[in-house]
């Protein structure tokens, strides 16, 4: 049931931002069995950070041959569209991750007693793995050599492009190699005129750099003799890894954890960030990719260009790759292109601190498939318009302090707000709160580990502060403590820390002196390599189905918070405006989000029906609908009815974009349901008019004169004229003053052809009325009046009445002051009609009717079936 909810909530709540597999678009089709295979798919890709495009295909027990434990290593294979995984049977013991672009070849080996129906996969890069006790192992060779073949086969359409597309590239590298001898002088651009400057911005804007700006721009130029001996010793080790190992596809073991929470040299960051990240395989299998994309993308101005442009010199404005144009053009150029990309999610806050990063460790265009594998794969969700994915990691760690951190949680009195600190850490990957070479260990271990790393560490940190967070009495205090306790995380590069905390905690320990806290001693110095190592064992249990199990649920929540913000900002919105009562306001709203859900579960892929804004609107069929449901005055013909419906929705759309808010529709039922008779006659004047009234109405039946009774005179009598006329006037000048007070303008009068399509409109209303005869009547009489003032006004005795085109015109108060002469009328449209109820009994007829589309959608799908 969860898994569904959280499918559903996918689909309906924010189907623009997160991902829904196609096997899901079909709700009719979902059974067990596919939740089943997508919930173990959903966690493969979450275990091995695959693209959300992988298919998978074979599941199958088996064991692998381990060099570093000189065993076979017992666990489960996946075979997916574009790789093979294997996972030991505990999770994260042992991983292996093969891209199938790497694989030169799959072969059965000869069953021994020993080695039971062995498998040797062979790479480009000459190592081998062997895997044993496949149980099925002649079909799975089969379909993986078949995937491998053809991917093969494709390889090199991977890099064809269009003549267009080469020609582009072509003239980028071109300009690129012209402008060579201008980055060689880079350096020296601040002694160099104004427009010489604006001539090398030119050319650094459009110029893919080659190499990682650490190699031009190293924050620790004057590196100590022991920090040169701990880098060289980091490399000594890796060196000795890959040698055992290998280079690119190697195990994941707790041996490469250790090596990787010691610190990875900066000469082998950017190589292993691409190698976890499987980032390389982008990059090889998408050559000239990236320069296309800057070439295609840069130049053009839009919403997410211009955030960027704002957010370029906040990105690691300390350090000097980015106080250079250098960096800050490879920075636009990486930032635009991936917009470019993926406009769905353009650009984010906090991609900018991120892609600063990668670039300084990099190549550019390494740097930008990193991004995308950050954005895509590794931090799914997490930069759409509302950070979705952050918010639910924010939740999923909440509720980790309640279950890892007990003693904490009773003695915080709200451990939201503890959680919500977390926010920028998940966003940023601890970027902005460590100090810079602290926050690129944190940032290693994000690649070997994904969240999880993110997870473990952020509750080590609240660990070793639980004392001084216990006794917090506000919300600000234990942000300081926090912010206090990260900013003295140092490493062995930079050994020495800030010694005192920043300006801000120390206002805040001035502020409460009086409390414990501003008498606690200062937070002691913490290692960055102590802090990683007593996160992965403490809480190095925490599992990726864990995490997942936990996403699921409190997406759900996130979602639905979300949706509950949205509707009270919506209600606030229009209460002032309507008098209908928060309670029946509230149910309108539900009825109306309903309705553009139905449309959008059962109508996927009309772009139309998802939501602008996070303001539901309804297109013309979701409007008629709810009208044939709400409308006070149903009718009896459907098809005059739908006509109606119709010409409300076209008065209603005001800016002509053909989708009405929640605003006109509720500003439409007010005037329904709580206005005066004067703003109900109004509307339906309104209704027979352009631009309700469109010149494409041409119905034949509505130019019928109307029925006349024959209980009550069609004519008046020449006796009572006179006084009748009297008894207008004064209705006319009383109109006439609230007419002023109106801020609306005065409404077009109405021709012949009209007023009849009017008076048809009259007596579809009053069908089925317990006064149905009586109403017949009245309106008889009222349309009698009409007649003859038109008529008058037609020979030119009427002041308010002019001539259209050989046809009569009335004027909207000349209407009203006729209905008022009816009491029945005026009591018809005075009568109270409960709104509430009616939403009510709209809501069940609602639901019916999509039961009956369901059945009716099934009925063929059975008969096939059967068939």
């Amino acid at each position: 049931i969860g898994q569904l909810a959280d499918i559903a909530l996918r689909r309906l709540l924010d189907s623009e931002g997160l991902e829904v597999d196609r096997v899901l678009q079909q709700p009719a089709r979902i059974t067990k069995r596919v939740l089943e295979e997508q919930a173990l798919r959903e966690y493969v890709l979450a275990l091995f950070r695959l693209p959300r495009s992988e298919r998978l295909h074979e599941v199958a027990p088996c064991s692998v041959w381990t060099p570093h434990a000189r065993c076979h290593t017992a666990g489960t294979l996946y075979a997916t569209d574009g790789y093979l995984c294997f996972s030991s049977r505990e999770e994260a013991v042992c991983m292996l991750l093969i891209p199938l672009s790497e694989v030169l070849s799959i072969e059965k080996a000869e069953s021994t007693a020993l080695l039971p129906n062995p498998v040797i996969v062979s790479l480009r890069t000459k190592k081998a793995f062997q895997l044993i006790e496949l149980p099925a192992r002649d079909q799975l060779v089969e379909n993986v050599g078949s995937r491998l073949r053809a991917l093969q086969w494709k390889k090199p359409l991977l890099f064809s492009y269009s003549f267009t597309d080469f020609f582009d590239i072509l003239l980028f590298y071109a300009a690129a190699f012209s402008s060579s001898n201008r980055r060689d002088s880079v350096k020296s651009l601040d002694t160099a005129p104004a427009d010489e400057d604006e001539m090398e911005e030119q050319v650094l804007r459009n110029t893919v750099n080659s190499e990682a700006l650490m190699t031009a721009f190293h924050q620790n130029q004057r590196g100590s003799d022991g920090t040169q001996r701990a880098e060289r010793e980091k490399e000594r080790r890796w060196e000795e890894h890959f040698s055992e190992f290998g280079r690119g596809v190697c195990f994941r073991t707790d041996k490469m954890h250790r090596l990787v929470a010691m610190g990875i040299p900066e000469s082998l960051r950017g190589e292993l960030w691409m190698t976890l990240s499987d980032a390389c395989s982008e990059v090889e299998a998408h050559q000239g990719y990236y320069a296309s994309v800057v070439q295609k993308s840069m130049g053009h101005s839009s919403l997410a260009t211009e955030e960027i442009e704002r957010d370029l010199h906040r990105s690691l404005p300390d350090h000097p790759a980015f106080q250079n144009p250098t960096g800050i053009a490879a920075l636009r150029r990486v930032l635009t292109a991936y917009a470019h990309r993926n406009p769905k999610i353009g650009y984010c806050q906090s991609m900018n601190i991120l892609a600063s990063v990668l670039l300084l460790y990099t190549k550019e265009e390494e740097a930008f498939w990193l991004l995308v594998a950050v954005c895509e794969r590794m931090l799914p969700d997490y930069f759409n318009r509302r950070v979705i994915g952050a918010q639910v990691d924010q939740s999923v760690f909440e509720q980790l302090i309640r279950e890892r951190l007990p003693e904490l949680a009773e003695r915080v009195p709200d451990v939201s707000a503890l959680s919500s600190v977390s926010l920028s850490w998940f966003l940023t990957l601890f970027l902005s709160v460590l100090p810079f070479l602290s926050a690129v260990r944190v940032v290693d271990c994000f690649f070997l580990h994904g969240i999880n790393a993110i997870f473990r560490l952020g509750l080590t940190a609240l660990e070793a502060n639980a004392a001084l967070l216990s006794a917090c009495t506000d919300d600000g205090q234990a942000l300081m403590i926090l912010a206090s306790f990260l900013d003295q995380v140092g490493s062995e590069e930079s050994p020495c820390p800030p010694s005192s905390p920043p300006a801000a905690a120390e206002d805040a320990s001035t502020t409460h002196n009086s409390s414990s806290i501003g008498d606690a001693p200062a937070v002691r110095h913490t290692n960055i390599t102590d802090l990683i190592n007593e996160s992965h064992e403490r809480f190095g249990d925490l599992t990726v189905r864990q995490v997942e199990g936990l996403r699921c649920r409190h997406r759900i929540r996130v979602l639905q918070a979300h949706e509950d913000t949205t509707k009270d900002n919506a209600l606030r919105l229009v209460t002032p405006d309507v008098s209908i009562s928060a309670e029946t306001l509230s149910a309108v709203y539900d009825l109306f989000k309903t309705e553009h859900f139905i449309s959008l579960y059962w109508r996927p892929g009309d772009s139309c029906r998802s939501h602008v804004e996070r303001q539901y609107r309804l297109d013309r069929p979701q409007f008629k609908s709810l009208y044939g449901l709400l409308a006070p005055w149903p009718g009896d013909a459907h098809q005059h009815v739908d006509t109606l419906a119709n010409r409300t929705f076209t008065l209603l759309d005001q800016d002509g974009d053909n989708l009405v808010t929640f605003r006109e529709f509720t500003g439409w039922l007010d005037t329904l349901y709580c206005e005066e008779l004067n703003e109900k006659i109004r509307l339906l004047y309104r209704l027979h008019i352009p631009p309700a009234l469109t010149e494409s109405e041409d119905d034949p039946s509505l130019m019928k004169s109307p029925p006349m009774s024959t209980n009550r005179p069609s004519v008046c009598a020449a006796a009572e004229e006179p006084d009748y006329l009297e008894q207008l006037k004064q209705m006319l000048k009383d109109l006439g003053r609230e007419r002023e007070k109106d801020v609306e303008k005065p409404v077009p009068l109405m021709n012949q052809s009209q007023f009849i399509q009017f008076c048809k409109t009259l007596y579809s209303m009053f069908h089925g009325d317990p006064e149905e005869s009586e109403l017949f009547q009245a309106i008889a009489h009222v349309t009698s009046l009409v007649l003859q003032i038109g008529e008058a006004g037609h020979r030119g005795s009427g002041s308010e009445v002019a001539r259209d085109d050989g046809e009569w015109t009335v004027s909207f108060a000349q209407i009203v002051a006729s209905l008022l002469t009816e009491q029945t009328l005026v009591n018809f449209f005075e009568k109270p009609v409960d709104l509430s109820a009616k939403v009510a009994a709209a809501k069940e007829k609602q639901y019916h009717q999509r039961a009956g589309l369901l059945s009716l959608q099934r009925a063929p799908r059975l008969e096939v079936e059967e068939m």
